[in-house]
């Protein structure tokens, strides 16, 4: 796994509490800014690619996706909706904590259990079902597929 952060980080909660404590806001992120970067999507799975050892293109392909938009997300010239994060999260053979940093990097809301689309897709990563199956259990429950209708 890529690492995204300094070594001289400071928790998210603290970067909270220290936008929650300040008067001037522009002060505390100019002071803060350093650890306010994320890097880009692409950046981030390009780097995914290499911590593990992949090619983007077994990612892509394992993700069910379109050849060349696959390469056009790790070269950052598209920006991938939430379903196509998820299924990147399957072409990376992602746990669920692994798929909701990358749904954090592309800036794109968490799986959440409440939702059911949702908790079924957080029972297909936390019992590593492949895409395939997921699907199968998504239609199963007549659930919108991922890549399918807009969730």
């Amino acid at each position: 796994m890529p690492s995204t952060e300094k070594t001289n980080s400071v928790h998210t909660s603290t970067l909270l509490s220290r936008i929650f404590k300040t008067s001037n806001i522009t002060a505390c992120i100019k002071t803060n800014e350093h650890q306010m970067n994320t890097p880009a999507f692409s950046a981030y799975i390009t780097a995914l690619c290499a911590g593990r050892g992949l090619v983007p293109q077994r990612v892509i392909t394992k993700a069910d996706l379109e050849n060349s938009y696959g390469h056009q997300l790790f070269k950052g010239s598209r920006k991938p909706s939430r379903d196509t994060v998820i299924k990147l999260a399957f072409g990376f053979d992602a746990d669920l904590e692994l798929t909701q940093e990358m749904l954090k990097y592309s800036r794109t809301v968490p799986l959440y259990p409440r939702v059911k689309r949702d908790a079924v897709l957080i029972y297909c990563l936390k019992h590593r079902l492949s895409l395939l199956e997921a699907q199968a259990l998504l239609q199963e429950l007549e659930m919108p597929l991922l890549g399918g209708e807009r969730t």
